[in-house]
């Protein structure tokens, strides 16, 4: 993606806020399990923290503690288990899935544990019958500093626990419904920075709570039949980040078009209804070489009217940018491609996607006027931003001072600099060959975009 695309597309999502309004403005929950060691009786673990779902570092204890310290009043708990990377087994009759879930546990908090297994321990949360491979719940957490899962019966393999701090009422939370398209790109492949940690490293204060919900052959109508079992299982955060109409669009006609905006329709209905506010991604194109079919523009027409008619934040365009990348694809022509790194672009693009919305920073808490805010990121003078040799030049005309990040491929920070009123440049030299996201940030403005260095 061009930087000039990535902006119109920035500027798309802007407007749209506008007119959205805010309705859920973010309120950051703060990860604060990340990187702890998880305890399973005698032995500890790094590699349910680490925050990626490496599918051969999996734990099948029946006893996993954390202890993320006294400070939290309220936690929200989420875990991830594999299986064959789908999140339901039975949603579906086109696939058949398989995996074992987290299905019948509780919950325990201590205030007193030293080691995860030693300690007075009370009952926080019981979850029976669970049948889904990633779920959050929400547990009181006022006085203590260490939380345990007790397994009655088999737990499957669990790749990832994380905690997050909903003593003020955070709302960065995410479940990315899909079809195979999320299950293999959001889950399934291995990636170097997931949607969550690229929009941490743009916006520090933010770590959003990200459940995968990829099913495999799954189709509206299937979602549909089963909403109220999503509602169950993921109506308890506060945005659904939707990947959905491969499987209505399959072989390029537009027979389906209006069982598909009937069915994406009443999910968007549900999803409000239970304070979520939906966010739909571009159908992704397929290498209509490989796969013998392309999605008919009727149904990429329909998911943008339903972005319009709904007032709903737009989302990440799938059908664009694998268009135009086609060896992200795999030798089907329709999945996204492992090896090339197909999954990874889903993540960057659902983060480039999203990134308007943490722009404007928490309003809600701050008591600011986030649709003022969006507004004036609207009009951000864009800044001349190039690549030099090995260094990255960023220069500009500003009203007021703003800052500039610059974020590596990896998520991580490189460094930051301050521009100053009127006029100024800001240079980072010596950078290694790769690609950068450049975020200037002023008072009620943001503006980001891709940079390569080759």
């Amino acid at each position: 993606m061009d930087n000039g695309t990535f902006y119109k597309m920035a500027i798309a999502s802007v407007v749209t806020l506008s007119a959205w309004g805010l309705a859920h403005a973010i309120t950051p929950n703060k990860l604060v399990s990340g990187g702890l060691p998880a305890h399973t009786g005698t032995t500890t673990t790094d590699y349910l923290t680490d925050g990626y779902l490496t599918n051969w570092k999996s734990s099948s204890a029946k006893e996993i503690a954390i202890n993320v310290g006294e400070g939290p009043t309220r936690l929200l708990i989420n875990w991830e288990s594999y299986g064959d990377c789908a999140w339901a087994t039975d949603f579906t009759s086109g696939c058949g899935h398989s995996g074992v879930p987290l299905s019948n546990f509780k919950i325990l908090t201590s205030d007193n544990s030293t080691d995860g297994n030693d300690g007075d321990w009370e009952v926080a949360a019981t979850v029976e019958n669970n049948p889904v491979m990633a779920r959050g719940v929400e547990i009181e957490f006022a006085g203590k500093s260490w939380f345990k899962f007790v397994s009655k019966g088999d737990v499957g393999q669990i790749l990832e626990i994380e905690a997050f701090d909903m003593s003020n009422g955070g709302t960065d939370t995410w479940f990315f419904m899909g079809t195979s398209i999320s299950q293999m790109g959001l889950k399934q492949q291995d990636t170097d920075s997931t949607t969550a940690q690229l929009i941490h490293a743009r916006f520090p204060e933010y770590t959003p709570a990200m459940l995968r919900g990829g099913i495999g052959c799954i189709n509206s109508t299937e979602v549909v039949q089963h909403l109220s079992k999503y509602l169950d299982y993921a109506g308890n955060v506060k945005f659904w980040a939707i990947e959905m109409g491969t499987n209505d669009a399959w072989g390029g006609g537009d027979w389906n078009l209006n069982t598909y905006v009937s069915n994406m329709q009443a999910i968007i209905d549900a999803a409000k209804a239970h304070g979520i506010t939906p966010v739909i991604a571009r159908i992704i194109a397929t290498d209509s070489s490989k796969a013998g079919w392309q999605v008919n523009p009727a149904f990429l027409d329909a998911v943008d009217k339903l972005t319009a008619d709904n007032n709903l934040p737009a989302g990440p365009d799938f059908f664009g940018y694998f268009k135009e990348h086609p060896e992200l694809l795999a030798s089907d022509g329709v999945h996204p491609n492992a090896e090339t790194k197909g999954g990874q672009a889903m993540h960057r693009l659902w983060a480039e996607a999203l990134s308007p919305l943490y722009a404007v920073g928490d309003t809600a808490s701050k008591g600011g006027d986030s649709t003022m805010a969006l507004k004036s990121a609207g009009k951000f003078v864009v800044p001349r931003i190039y690549a030099r040799g090995k260094n990255i030049v960023i220069e500009g005309n500003f009203q007021e001072a703003a800052s500039v990040s610059l974020v590596s491929a990896t998520g991580q920070i490189v460094s930051t600099r301050v521009l100053s009123k009127d006029h100024g440049v800001a240079l980072f030299e010596n950078l290694p060959t790769g690609q950068y996201i450049a975020v200037i940030r002023s008072k009620n403005a943001v503006h980001t975009c891709v940079v390569r260095v080759k």
